[in-house]
């Protein structure tokens, strides 16, 4: 390790890097959804293909993010970082310069690719440089400003599309790809994990599951339910999860050990994550589609009239965080959980051709303050459930499970839309987008009873248990250390 990453100088470096990164890699889950009627009008397609420009990215991000891990583990992090940066930059200006709409699918789904290799090794070359006693406050500044490439998708998606054009939403990449590169090549020290394994037949298993049934849903109302090829993706995908599952519980090195799975904290958290993604993911698909099309205004409006949702996690992290502290994470979490599906609720109520703003802005507070409460403490109860040896392949499940709640949440709700109403007029667009929100404030609900199996603050192992299998749960660790078991 030479001077450029040691000490204080390596740590902020790293920090930088990562925060940067993984800025990139978040912002382009939703940047594209108020580019959706521009790049609609400039490359056509219809619903499946605008669900494809989405899903294609949150698809191979989803189900390759837990084997980029394992591959930077293998062949070094530092490594397979700059792999991942270059693909991901790489492919966002071939997305800029696509001329027409299955390109643009295509080349967000190598974006996909690049970010699974590069996001989950963020967290794990910003652990290795930063000492245990700050490593809290890093991963704080880390969550920040991936809340904040959450927060401003859709307005700095909105705003590249409306004063110069829905491609600056991947040329805005380039630039920031090839600052990085020989920074990171300079400033971040390599490292390996000992004795790391690639699970190459999981990999295949749930890449092929998740594409099925992901297909599936996305062609059924083109194509009929009962079409050879929607039961054909369906059906084999659920067979392809089937058989990931039984290899998790059964394969010597899986990419998800499902033993995990039976830790309450663990199931909660994750099950809960999934099904809010879904919920969010979806509905943000269409409203920020519907505030274009049926309501009239321009991207970059759409996108500010989509702050107080998408942005309030920066105002009320720190009190989430706070509450966290104190209370634990489950409540917060179930609450926040709540008071984002009263939201979903709220606006499905008052959604119309002629909606005024302000009937819409209580819906949108209640639910990003929901969001918030859940954010803040969600990689705290995660990274606790388990062993401090299985952080890492712990932090990739959630990811990889909220990733595919996200691509799920846009076939699901894409598909209600699509069978109650369509693109046709204002009327038609909201007959469809009515149903699909109910159901997204109905799916967070679910999120809400799950996050209820969260066990509460701490549990004590029971006697004669090998200590390492009870963690500590539910609440935040000690002045920023590392988890440790109970």
């Amino acid at each position: 390790m030479d001077q450029h990453t040691t000490g204080r100088s390596g740590a902020v470096w790293a920090l930088v890097i990562t925060s940067v990164a993984g800025f990139m890699a978040a912002l382009d889950n939703l940047v594209v959804t108020t580019a959706l009627p521009s790049i609609r009008e400039s490359l056509g397609g219809e619903l499946p293909e605008l669900e494809w420009t989405v899903n294609a990215y949150t698809l191979t991000f989803a189900v390759l993010l837990m084997f980029g891990a394992a591959l930077g583990d293998r062949f070094g992090r530092r490594r397979l970082f700059l792999a991942g940066l270059t693909v991901f930059t790489g492919a966002s200006a071939a997305a800029a310069l696509s001329s027409g709409i299955n390109e643009l699918i295509a080349f967000r789904a190598v974006q996909g690719v690049g970010a699974a290799i590069m996001m989950p090794l963020t967290l794990t070359l910003l652990t290795a440089a930063v000492p245990a006693a700050r490593r809290g406050m890093a991963l704080g500044i880390f969550s920040a400003v991936t809340g904040l490439a959450v927060a401003s998708g859709p307005l700095i998606g909105g705003s590249l599309t409306e004063h110069l054009s829905w491609q600056w939403i991947f040329w805005l990449n380039v630039p920031i790809g090839l600052v990085l590169l020989p920074l990171a090549r300079l400033r971040l020290a390599e490292s390996y994990a000992p004795n790391a394994r690639l699970d190459i037949p999981g990999t295949l298993l749930v890449s092929g599951g998740l594409f099925g049934i992901v297909y599936g849903l996305v062609s059924a109302n083109a194509d009929g339910w009962t079409s050879p090829m929607v039961l054909t993706g369906l059906i084999a995908g659920t067979a392809l999860i089937g058989g990931f599952i039984h290899h998790g519980f059964h394969a010597k090195n899986p990419m998800l050990p499902m033993r995990l799975f039976r830790d309450r904290g663990f199931f909660g958290i994750n099950v809960a994550g999934l099904l809010m993604f879904l919920g969010m993911f979806g509905s943000i698909f269409l409203l920020s589609q519907y505030f274009q099309g049926v309501l009239g205004y321009s991207p970059s409006e759409a996108g500010l009239r989509m702050l107080p949702w998408t942005g309030m996690p920066m105002l009320v992290a720190p009190i989430a965080g706070y509450l966290s502290d104190r209370l634990g994470g489950r409540p917060v979490v179930v609450t926040g959980l709540a008071l984002q599906a009263v939201g979903l609720a709220l606006f499905a109520m008052i959604i119309a051709p002629d909606a005024p703003y302000t009937t819409q802005l209580p819906a949108l507070m209640i639910g990003g303050i929901g969001m918030a409460l859940y954010f803040a403490p969600a990689a705290s109860l995660v990274m606790s459930s388990v062993r401090p040896a299985e952080q890492g392949i712990a932090s990739g499940a959630n990811n990889s499970l909220r990733e595919v709640g996200g691509a799920l949440g846009v076939a699901v709700l894409g598909s209600v839309f699509s069978a109650q109403g369509g693109y046709g007029s204002p009327e038609s667009f909201t007959d469809g987008t009515v149903p699909a929100v109910w159901i997204g404030a109905g799916v967070v609900a679910l999120a809400a009873a799950a996050a209820l199996l969260i066990p509460g603050r701490r549990t004590a192992p029971a006697p004669g248990a090998d200590p390492e299998s009870a963690p500590t749960v539910g609440a935040e660790p000690a002045e920023g250390r590392a988890p440790v078991a109970a």
